[in-house]
C-alpha cells in the first residue's frame, strides 16, 4: 500500500465486509438452538470488540501525520489480524 489513505480505504472496505458478515452471524442466532445461540452471541461479541478496535485505530490513522503512520498501521495489523478471516468469509 503506498500511502496512508489508501491504507485507510482499503481496511475501511474490507471492515464494511466483516460488519456484514456479523450481521449475519446475528440473524442465524436468532433462528439458531439455545447452544447455538450461545455460541453465536459469544463469537459475534468477540467480533464487534476487535472490529470497534480496528475502526478506532483507523480514526487515529487520520490524525497522525505521514511521518508516524508506519507505526499506527503495524498496531492496526496486530488488530486486524483477528478480523481477517471475516472479511473473506463466505456465511
Amino acid at each position: 500500500m503506498n500511502t496512508k489513505e489508501e491504507y485507510k480505504q482499503k481496511i475501511e472496505a474490507e471492515l464494511e465486509l466483516v460488519r456484514a458478515n456479523i450481521e449475519i452471524l446475528k440473524a442465524k442466532a436468532k433462528v439458531a438452538g439455545t447452544d447455538m445461540k450461545i455460541g453465536y452471541a459469544k463469537e459475534v461479541e468477540s467480533l464487534e470488540k476487535n472490529y470497534n478496535i480496528v475502526k478506532s485505530k483507523l480514526s487515529e490513522l487520520g490524525k497522525v501525520g505521514s511521518g508516524a503512520w508506519e507505526h499506527l498501521k503495524k498496531d492496526i495489523e496486530e488488530s486486524w489480524d483477528s478480523l481477517r478471516s471475516y472479511a473473506k468469509k463466505d456465511s
